[in-house]
């Protein structure tokens, strides 16, 4: 005390602020994104009443062929992604014009995947199911907008980076840089998984294998990307193959998710494809399009992409 006066006493040096929580964060995000929140929630919900609607066909064993090819057609995803990412043993990293039109590639192939074997069959049992075109397609629309709402939602608030972006979402600071990049793949490898279950939850082969196929394929340049993006962070050689690989096997996990989504009511199975196909849609154009167009490539992408979309058109006719 001097002069009367009661002196506030400096915060002792040295003694750092407790860093707030990733709850805390995720909350406050939350109240920043309201709508997106909401939206999230909504798709969520949907995804759940799917589930439940489905579970007693899947565990009554009524499901187990569509179980057993999609969990065939996760696995092939995985080995794929496996693959693709051993070369990074030997590589660093490839000339950034390749590595574009790499994913390019796989751009295409997703996008045509999205359309022939998920829309197209979507379309088709929407419409025998109801007995009228228009609203077999609004059946299908409804579930594309849930599977864009899902994934909005999760890309906004799931903390992940991207090797030219940067770091986003709530929370980001607090997570190594590695995770940053796990939490990128899985939202990459969620909705393929997804896509391949639901393709197969019927037990057709016609519109599975050929999705699968395209999926498999455009894993093994998705996986090397991953890899070799891992290696610029950092990441020893061994670890960033190991990682890129142990990421594909988030496709079987949404492969049987897939399932559930389509499986019980005869209306789910349309819904589900609208679902898988408006997931791999936002991915496309939200994620991967614009990474490839970052260095000044876009040609090179775009000649990949269509090179993809032309081989899955090609693949989709001969094994359909």
């Amino acid at each position: 005390m001097a002069g009367g006066h009661i002196s506030e006493q400096a915060p002792a040096r040295g003694i750092e602020t407790a860093r707030p929580s990733w709850w805390f964060l995720l909350y406050r995000h939350v109240l920043a994104h309201k709508w997106v929140a909401a939206g999230l929630a909504l798709a969520l919900l949907a995804v759940v009443a799917l589930l439940v609607q489905s579970a007693f066909q899947v565990f009554s064993g009524q499901a187990a062929a569509g179980l057993r090819l999609a969990l065939y057609g996760g696995l092939a995803g995985f080995v794929a992604t496996g693959l693709g990412a051993l070369p990074a043993l030997l590589l660093r990293r490839l000339p950034q014009q390749i590595e574009d039109s790499m994913l390019g590639l796989a751009a295409g192939m997703m996008l045509a995947a999205s359309a022939f074997s998920l829309l197209l069959p979507g379309l088709e049992a929407g419409a025998s199911l109801l007995g009228h075109r228009g609203s077999g397609a609004a059946v299908v629309v409804f579930g594309m907008a849930l599977g864009v709402l899902l994934m909005l939602g999760l890309d906004e608030f799931t903390p992940h980076a991207h090797d030219q972006s940067g770091p986003c979402g709530p929370g980001y600071e607090i997570c190594g840089r590695v995770w940053l990049f796990v939490f990128a793949i899985a939202l990459h490898n969620l909705p393929e998984g997804m896509a391949i279950g639901v393709s197969f939850s019927q037990g057709d082969m016609g519109v599975g294998l050929p999705l699968t196929t395209a999926i498999a394929l455009q894993d093994i340049p998705e996986g090397l990307a991953v890899a070799l993006a891992l290696r610029s962070a950092g990441v020893t050689a061994i670890y960033s193959v190991l990682i890129a690989a142990a990421s594909g096997l988030l496709e079987p996990v949404g492969a049987l998710l897939g399932v559930g989504l389509a499986g019980g009511l005869a209306v789910a199975y349309p819904i589900g494809l609208g679902l898988a196909a408006g997931a791999m849609l936002f991915v496309v154009s939200h994620e991967v399009i614009p990474e490839t167009h970052r260095n000044g490539h876009q040609t090179s992408a775009t000649l990949g992409l269509m090179t993809g979309f032309a081989l899955m058109m090609v693949l989709d006719t001969t094994l359909g």
